[in-house]
């Protein structure tokens, strides 16, 4: 074990996570973005250089992309051999837009990757895997065990599901939100998830329209809607002699007042058309995913009207499990993906809050390397994506791993990559930036200490943000 090194390079404005107290420095919000189902991020960022592309290539056969149509990234102050080593999938110009600081984002670099990432209980390395001298993470290779994983990051398994952005909400909301008119800091636009869910901490779902209300929400009673729902109203606010009856009563009647109260917020902040034009449409409506994120955006700007000085929002794109057939649909959903962030990062920029919100990435596993004949499978570490105004952009952070089957980075099976970075390490350094102290720092991350000794020391594990 070592010190805490920087990964990430974050804007910490002050030291005050390092004590005993959590920092109430400024609004800060974090967005997840779950890619459920494992994306193949191997053919997401790629090397460019003639040596890696040969190792990629070998190994992916029939599903590299071609060399010539990989995006060229250009990484911010790299050494003079990797200024061209690195390149995005070809339908990912927004991101590398991000990532460059060119095209909408010209002079701003805000995206920055972290190479090889997954779940790891502590320092692992091939022989070590393969000689099961250490302990690896639950059903490693199962979709629903590794998203789990991904949200509460304990990857040894645990018998209650509880997030690492739910503890972080336990150990913030009531010091840091004292002038909270919201029932919870914990904003989910994709349903129930782990992530937001504490042992004090409940999440608030809300949809890419809005408040999540009951369907033909309506108070006029010369509608079929609004005589229906002024009765359910009558059955909620009426007194009952049974506790359970009573107990639900009163709770769907505040969910009721608390997602009116929200959509109140939410439907007064507008976005200008050219800039919902950006987000991706199918059948000239935004998609669902661009809807999300379009939502998200408008609700971190109504943060403050809620008094919320700390927030996380949960958003989930599916359909990645590409066994039966990699390039066409991965390209599709690709370009998707980057423009809806790119999308959205605009959107928080147009509202001036791009210093206040850090969004990331994460997916159930990475994907083999071999081909499976059209697609891949399931496997370990992968590539994900960090981006804000905070974050020190156009870099690529921890260890882009060798992509030669049977390499040191390759535990076998068709080309399972090793995580070089645990998921642990890269959170810490967000939980830092959000303001969580050293103090609460072993109840949010509870292997963090496998992995480092003294977080007091340097405060920035992963070395993303500036």
């Amino acid at each position: 074990m070592s010190a805490l090194s920087s990964i990430l390079g974050l804007k910490l404005a002050n030291q005050a996570a390092a004590a005993n107290l959590p920092s109430a420095s400024g609004c800060k919000s974090l967005v997840c973005i779950l890619m459920a189902g494992g994306n193949d991020t191997f053919n997401v960022l790629m090397r460019r250089d003639q040596e890696g592309y040969d190792s990629y290539a070998a190994s992916r056969t029939n599903l590299a992309i071609p060399q010539s149509e990989i995006i060229a990234l250009s990484p911010d102050n790299p050494p003079p051999s990797q200024v061209e080593q690195y390149g995005l999938h070809p339908s990912c110009q927004p991101l590398a837009d991000m990532f460059n600081g060119t095209g909408a984002f010209a002079g701003k670099r805000r995206l920055s990757f972290i190479a090889n990432i997954g779940t790891l209980i502590q320092p692992t390395t091939k022989s070590d895997y393969l000689a099961g001298t250490t302990p690896a993470p639950k059903a490693l290779f199962s979709h629903i065990d590794q998203i789990t994983q991904w949200q509460t990051s304990v990857p040894q398994g645990q018998s209650q599901a509880v997030g690492w952005g739910g503890r972080m909400a336990d150990v913030l909301h009531s010091q840091l939100n004292v002038n909270s008119t919201a029932s919870s800091m914990s904003i989910s636009l994709a349903g129930n998830n782990t992530f937001q869910v504490g042992n004090r901490t409940a999440q608030f779902a809300v949809t890419g329209n809005g408040a999540l209300l009951p369907t033909g929400d309506d108070p006029n009673l010369s509608s079929p809607s609004g005589r229906r729902n002024f009765a359910v109203q009558n059955m909620l606010e009426g007194n009952y002699n049974n506790l359970v009856q009573q107990a639900y009563a009163s709770h769907a009647s505040d969910s009721i007042a608390a997602q009116r109260a929200f959509g109140e917020v939410f439907d007064q902040i507008e976005v200008p058309q050219n800039l919902i034009d950006n987000f991706p449409t199918r059948f000239g409506q935004i998609t669902k995913f661009g809807s999300e994120m379009l939502a998200a955006a408008r609700t971190l700007q109504a943060r403050q009207q809620f008094g919320l000085a700390r927030s996380t929002i949960f958003a989930s794109y599916g359909g990645w499990d590409h066994h039966g057939g990699l390039l066409e649909p991965h390209q599709a959903m690709m370009a998707e993906l980057s423009q809806a962030i790119s999308a959205y990062q605009l959107v928080l920029e147009h509202f001036g809050i791009e210093e206040e919100v850090i969004t990331y990435t994460a997916s159930d596993f990475g994907r083999t390397l071999r081909s499976n004949g059209r697609g891949t499978d399931h496997a370990w570490g992968g590539n994900q994506m960090v981006f804000g105004g905070p974050v020190s952009g156009g870099e690529i952070k921890g260890t882009f791993p060798d992509l030669s089957l049977n390499s040191s980075d390759d535990i076998g099976f068709g080309g399972r990559i090793l995580p070089t970075t645990s998921i642990d390490e890269f959170f810490a350094e967000l939980a830092v930036w959000f303001g969580v102290s050293t103090a609460d720092m072993d109840y949010v991350l509870p292997n963090l200490t496998n992995f480092v000794t003294d977080i007091a020391t340097n405060q920035k594990p992963v070395g993303f943000l500036t």
